[in-house]
């Protein structure tokens, strides 16, 4: 389950959480809440995981075209060392050499642009993921802010404007339940 439904579990246990009587406050059952957080918690490393796995993926990607970049031109220097042992084709050896390094430096090139692009494009969609994710908290994390000013009795004046010490006394007073604050 992705954190969209982790919120949308939340949205659905406030709308259906009893009415308290004579307010506009609900009761929440503590567990259910915990345990949606929980798992919401358990499941954000898997992107971090998944992060990794895409910057795992770029280096070894990288890894390998050095590796297959220093193989041809490691081919290619040895060509060239034969082709100039021979009298003859000297001539012909440098060019051909000379190719060769080209065409693998070229080939190394190559390889690291499509990785980097690869690289790019993974971490890209895991950044929009993330984004959308770190939106979704946020409309939650509001909506819990929402909650809480609402079983504390804070208006939207209050909020706004601030309130006075006699509200603020009143407003604590009002948040002791059963001898317990709800804080």
């Amino acid at each position: 389950m992705d954190i969209g439904a982790r919120l949308q579990q939340f949205e659905e246990l406030i709308n259906e959480a009893k009415s308290m009587p004579l307010s506009s406050s609900v009761l929440v059952n503590r567990d259910e809440v915990l345990e949606i957080v929980g798992a919401a918690r358990k499941e954000l490393p898997e992107e971090i995981k998944q992060a990794r796995w895409v910057v795992k993926d770029r280096e070894q990607l990288l890894a390998k075209a050095r590796k297959d970049g220093e193989q041809i031109v490691q081919r290619a220097g040895i060509e060239r060392a034969r082709l100039l042992g021979q009298q003859e084709i000297v001539r012909a050896a440098k060019e051909e050499a000379e190719r060769l390094l080209a065409e693998a430096r070229e080939q190394s090139r190559q390889l690291r642009l499509e990785a980097e692009d690869y690289v790019d494009a993974k971490l890209a969609q895991f950044e929009i993921a993330l984004e959308k994710t770190r939106t979704q908290l946020e409309k939650s994390i509001g909506q819990v802010q929402r909650g809480r000013d609402k079983l504390r009795g804070v208006s939207p004046a209050q909020e706004e404007f601030g309130s006075t010490d006699d509200e603020e006394e009143q407003q604590e007073e009002s948040l002791l339940f059963d001898g317990e604050d709800v804080r």
